[in-house]
């Protein structure tokens, strides 16, 4: 394109060259015949040859221009092509291509973090693939070879029994599973918005309490909650309250029979405060920055029952509404979470 346009542009030189050359002869013509005085002909033929001059000289600079001009749009575009990094684009002085300089970096910039959005998603699927895959290859094959004996030998009513409640298990797991990489997909792909409105910090907590009461029951902990009544937040209720579920099903999950978990909510200058304590084993400080990573457990709880999602499905829903998640313990004291929403 770039050769076309130059081939182009020599041809409208060419044009003009020439129509300056037969303008100047038709104007010789016009001098001979106007005038017999040998002195006003030699000065209107100069003038004409003089006018005809600064025409080519004025042409010559904007060639040199437009060449300087279309050797520079086409330098750049095609790094951009190219994906080059640190393109430089003259921006500093008040030209025309200057400004279309500008707009092309407006435009490389934004390809440029399209270009990494894709790259980050293509990551995430790739990672979320595999961590499904790894989740999954377990129960199945436990699922498997539960059916495979049931099938293949003969087995007493009570073998058949601790079998299929095997197998119940891991269906439960795989459910359980499932269901919460349905809430991790459409939180990571926004295919569903936070629908923040004012409503009871109170009403909320009571939601989040209520899904974890019967297991506390059987534990016999003691779950105590200190909010005001009139604490009104914007907040969405509904994963708000999936968020402190998740924190308080982890607590009774790790603290012993007969422990405590408390409450606290409290509004504070710029944000709303809901902690979280328990009196459970506690998380060493080298691990606290990872409890909120997806399928992280610690090695020293793989017995108990869970897959690792509930605390970064914690962390995204909070952060998704403009507020964050911070973590305080030490191992046999308990552990400590505060959630903060922006008032």
């Amino acid at each position: 394109m770039g050769a076309k346009f130059k081939l182009q542009t020599v041809w409208i030189y060419k044009i003009f060259y020439g129509a300056g050359i037969l303008m100047l002869a038709i104007f010789g013509i016009l001098v001979w015949n106007v005038t017999d005085n040998p002195f006003m002909r030699v000065l209107l033929l100069g003038f004409g040859i003089g006018f005809l001059g600064i025409g080519a000289v004025v042409i010559a600079v904007m060639r040199r221009q437009i060449t300087g001009f279309t050797d520079s749009m086409s330098t750049c575009l095609d790094e951009m092509l190219d994906e080059k990094e640190n393109i430089v684009f003259d921006e500093i002085s008040e030209t025309l291509l200057s400004k279309l300089q500008s707009k092309l970096r407006k435009l490389y910039e934004i390809l440029q973090r399209h270009n990494q959005n894709s790259l980050e998603e293509k990551r995430a699927i790739q990672s979320l693939v595999s961590d499904i895959s790894h989740q999954t290859k377990t129960p199945v094959a436990n699922i498997k070879m539960y059916a495979g004996i049931l099938q293949d030998r003969e087995v007493d009513r009570e073998k058949q029994k601790e079998f299929l409640h095997s197998i119940t298990v891991q269906v439960n797991k795989l459910d359980f599973l499932i269901q919460a990489m349905i809430k991790m997909s459409r939180l990571e792909t926004g295919i569903f918005e936070m629908r923040k409105k004012r409503a009871s910090v109170y009403e909320t907590l009571g939601m989040s309490l209520n899904s974890v009461f019967p297991k506390a029951e059987q534990k016999q902990i003691d779950i105590s909650v200190d909010c005001p009544e009139d604490l009104f937040l914007c907040h969405d209720v509904k994963w708000t309250a999936e968020a402190i579920s998740n924190i308080l099903d982890n607590g009774v999950k790790y603290t012993p029979c007969g422990g405590k978990i408390a409450v606290f909510a409290e509004r504070q200058e710029f944000y709303t405060r809901i902690r979280i304590r328990d009196t459970g084993k506690g998380i060493p400080e080298k691990n606290q920055a990872c409890v909120f990573k997806r399928f992280y457990r610690e090695k020293e709880v793989h017995e108990q029952e869970g897959v690792g999602i509930g605390l970064y499905l914690t962390r995204e829903i909070i952060t998704l509404q403009g507020g964050y998640v911070e973590v305080r313990s030490k191992p046999g004291e308990g552990a400590e979470f505060m959630i903060y929403l922006p008032n």
